[in-house]
Parts: structure tokens; C-alpha cells; sequence
């Protein structure tokens, strides 16, 4: 039977005369999916059952007898042993169903002042809050990894891009800091939600709060909450912790899926910026020369699969009236998925980038292709000739499309021909149509200037403990 007890009684069945259907019993099942959160629902029972003694509510020897009880579950489960069926539904009524079956009558005292709407959100929030914490710190290891590659390459050119073209010289450091501020951002998001999802809901029972004199601040405390939430039918049916918490991993993996989409361009040939190593390459079954990116892609589809488990949450609650429903149930399945998806793909992430290959020299002649310095000799005609930049820009195009019908590249025209449309350049305008000077002349606070990258990598190793502060 469906939340059946040792002795034969349902969990809920007193108001039932007739079981329900095997589709319904399939339906209403969450176990397979809510067994992970079976040491959060140890925890908020453990620190309910204590506050019911300290309370009154049930006596000390009842709850010794419950906690002892919830030892030999917690070594159950470590243990692989623990019956988990089916039937009992969930993992609360799984644990609460093998207590009875351990301990006897005192385990049936172990819901007073509680229902499964506290007792399931509670174990859900605590659950939520280590996963998070468990996300941020994934972050932090790929930041460092994204600074050690920052630190090998702070002075190695690269081209960057505007609408996938050639726009100016920058430094290969430079990029590698541009994911490191992304992730920054990314994890501080997940700090906060786990932050604000800090709040206890145990004691709010099935939508009202009980009659019980229960303690909530003590329960709260021992659960490691802030403090008890302030409001019953909020704490039962608030789930925007969870869409917080889909949002932050959504908005990062959407970070994430850029440089995986980046990594996907530089490794292949028409590129050649990067080499990925064997571990992190895959190949084809016909044709043998393949070298396939295939973990970058997949972070790129695994974004989008996270990006709508956030949808599907949001449009599960977006027309639940207060308090609790059933359609609450599937918030775990998407939560737990998506925080597994998100770890997956970090760990993919900091592979490949630790043990990429970059190729300076295709990187270099790429920053010097598609006139690359242009904005340099604008800038030169401005300092130098004290040209208005407006018209500063007009001459520097006339100067590329005379460059462009030669076929050359800006520092291949002769001073003469520049002098063609410009009679003020001298020999010294060569000196900052260099890919080299470029980069070094960008010394303004975030730019990519070897110096100013070096500054920005220190800062970092101390931000994320790589060096003694």
C-alpha cells in the first residue's frame, strides 16, 4: 500500500477506504528523485525531535530512542542498505516508515507540529544552500585555472574580435581575465541566493503553524538558518530560491558556453589558436584526421538545457495559488539536474582550458591582419598632428583603403604613400603600427596593456588564495 507502516496503516490512508491506483502510486512517486536529500531530512528531523523534547511535546527518552533510530538510517544509507521503496512515495516517508520499523511507537511522535509541506521544503532549502555553496566553489577552481593560463600568456598578442572581425591587437592574459570578472560576477550571484534562501521553514506545518508550543529559532539555529521564516504560507510554498538559484547557474553557464563556443572556433583549422590535448578531444568514426571538440559543444547544448529547466520551474509557479501543491514536486528533479549539469560543465570547462595548447605565432599574425592598428594610427594623428579624431578616423580609412587596393596591410605602405594622404606623417608614424605597440599603449585601467594585465593577475592570486597574502 502507498505509505504503508509496519503495522499495516497508511502514513496518510485514515480518510481512505480504497487504495489508490498503480498509475497515481507512479505518478505521486518522487523517491528516485528525492532520495539525495535523504541526510538534509535526517538533519531537520534530528533538530525537530530535540526541540519537541526540549519543548515538552515528547519526552527525552522518546527522543533518544528517535535519534538513535536516525543513526542507524544515516548508517543505512552510507551503507547502501537502506530498503527504499517506492511505495512510501518520497524520502521522508521512506525514513520516517524504516524509523518505525527500528524503533517503534516513539518514531511515530517524530511528526508532531510538523507536515511533510515544512518537513520537504526544509530538507529542500538546506539541500539547495550546500549545492550552491558546492557551485561557487567549482567557479573558484576554474577562475584560478583561467589566471594561471592569464599569467603564462599576459604577453602574448592575439586579435580581438568585434562582429567576429579582426577589431584590435589585445593580449591572450587580457581574454583569459575578461571569464575570470564573468565567473566572479556568476559566483557572487550564487552566494547571494544561497544568502536569502537562508531562512528556516520548519515549524510553518502543513500551511498555518501549529498549536504545538514548538520553538522555531531553535530549530532554525540548529539547522545553521538565519531565522525562521516570518510567514507560514510563504514558507510552505516559496520556491524562488529555487529559480535564484536556476537563474545564477543559468546566467553562468550562458558565460560558460561563450568561451566553450571561443574554444570551439580556436581549435579548428580555419583558426589554429589552440590545440585541445587528447583528453579533451574526441574523433570521428570515418574520417581519421578528426580532432572534434566535442566537450566545448556540448557545454554550449547543456547551457540551453539549464536555461530551461529555469523556464520549467518558473512556469510551474508562475499560477499556483498560496499554499502548496503538488506541481511543487517536480522543483526538485529540475534543481537537482540542473546543479549536476552546472558541475559537469565546470569541471569540462577547467580541463580543457588547464591543458590547452596556444599557438604565438598564428596568434600574432592574426592581431596583425584585417588592419588591426588602424585605431592606432587615428590615435597617433590626434597626439601627434593634433587632428580632431573625427577627422583623424576619415584619414585613417582613406589610409586603409589605399592599403587594401595594394593588397598590403597598413605598416606596408611606404611613408610616401601616406604622405599621399596625409603630407604631415614622418617614419616615426611606423612606430605604433606594430601589434607589439599597440597592446603596450592600451595602459588605461582594464586595458589590456601587458603591464596592466600583470597588476590585474596579482590582484587575482590573492583574491583566490594563489598566493600568501
Amino acid at each position: 500500500m502507498v505509505g504503508e507502516t509496519k503495522n499495516g496503516q497508511q502514513m496518510w490512508g485514515g480518510r481512505f477506504a480504497a487504495e489508490p491506483s498503480e498509475i497515481i502510486q507512479s505518478i505521486n512517486s518522487s523517491i528516485d528523485t528525492d532520495r539525495r536529500m535523504a541526510f538534509e531530512d535526517i538533519l531537520g528531523s534530528r533538530a525537530h525531535a530535540d526541540m519537541l523534547a526540549e519543548q515538552g511535546i515528547i519526552s527525552e527518552t522518546d527522543n533518544r530512542a528517535i535519534q538513535d533510530g536516525l543513526d542507524q538510517v544515516t548508517e543505512e544509507i552510507r551503507a547502501g542498505t537502506f530498503p527504499f521503496r517506492r511505495s512510501l512515495e518520497d524520502i521522508h516517508m521512506n525514513i520516517e516508515a524504516r524509523l518505525v520499523e527500528l524503533i517503534g511507537d516513539p518514531a511515530s511522535r517524530l511528526h508532531t507540529a510538523r507536515s511533510r509541506n515544512d518537513q520537504v521544503v526544509t530538507g529542500f532549502r538546506l539541500w539547495t544552500r550546500r549545492a550552491l555553496d558546492s557551485a561557487a566553489s567549482g567557479l573558484r577552481q576554474l577562475q584560478r585555472v583561467l589566471v594561471e593560463v592569464a599569467d603564462r600568456e599576459s604577453d602574448t598578442v592575439m586579435p580581438g574580435f568585434t562582429h567576429l572581425q579582426v577589431a584590435q591587437p589585445i593580449t591572450l592574459g587580457h581574454h583569459m581575465l575578461a571569464y575570470v570578472e564573468m565567473f566572479e560576477r556568476d559566483s557572487g550571484r550564487l552566494l547571494a541566493a544561497a544568502s536569502r534562501l537562508n531562512e528556516s521553514p520548519l515549524g510553518a506545518c502543513a500551511l498555518a503553524g501549529t498549536g504545538f508550543p514548538i520553538d522555531r529559532d531553535a530549530t532554525s539555529e540548529a539547522l545553521g538558518f538565519d531565522r525562521p521564516m516570518a510567514n507560514s504560507l510563504d514558507a510552505v510554498s516559496a520556491r524562488d530560491f529555487a529559480l535564484e538559484s536556476l537563474a545564477g547557474l543559468s546566467i553562468c553557464l550562458t558565460h560558460l558556453s561563450r568561451l566553450a563556443e571561443e574554444i570551439v572556433l580556436w581549435s579548428s583549422a580555419q583558426f589554429g589558436f589552440v590545440q585541445l590535448t587528447d583528453a579533451w578531444s574526441t574523433g570521428s568514426s570515418i574520417m581519421p584526421q578528426k580532432r572534434n571538440p566535442d566537450a566545448a559543444e556540448l557545454i554550449r547544448a547543456k547551457a540551453s538545457l539549464v536555461t530551461s529547466q529555469f523556464i520549467a520551474l518558473q512556469g510551474s509557479m508562475k499560477a499556483l495559488p498560496l499554499a502548496y501543491a503538488k506541481d511543487l514536486q517536480e522543483d526538485k528533479r529540475l534543481t537537482f539536474e540542473a546543479f549536476d549539469t552546472f558541475e559537469l560543465c565546470v569541471k569540462a570547462t577547467s580541463g580543457m582550458v588547464e591543458t590547452m595548447a596556444f599557438d604565438r605565432d598564428v596568434l600574432r599574425r592574426s592581431a596583425a591582419a584585417g588592419f588591426s592598428t588602424a585605431t592606432d594610427l587615428a590615435d597617433y594623428l590626434v597626439r601627434e598632428l593634433d587632428m580632431p579624431f573625427r577627422e583623424a578616423h576619415h584619414v585613417t580609412g582613406r589610409l586603409v583603403a589605399l592599403a587594401e587596393a595594394g593588397g598590403h596591410d597598413l605598416p606596408d605602405l611606404s611613408v610616401e604613400q601616406m604622405q599621399s594622404v596625409e603630407p604631415r606623417l614622418t617614419e616615426d608614424v611606423f612606430s605604433v603600427l606594430t601589434v607589439e605597440a599597440s597592446v603596450r599603449s592600451r595602459q588605461s585601467f582594464g586595458g589590456t596593456s601587458p603591464l596592466r594585465v600583470v597588476e590585474q593577475i596579482e590582484q587575482w592570486k590573492i583574491r583566490l588564495n594563489m598566493v600568501p597574502k
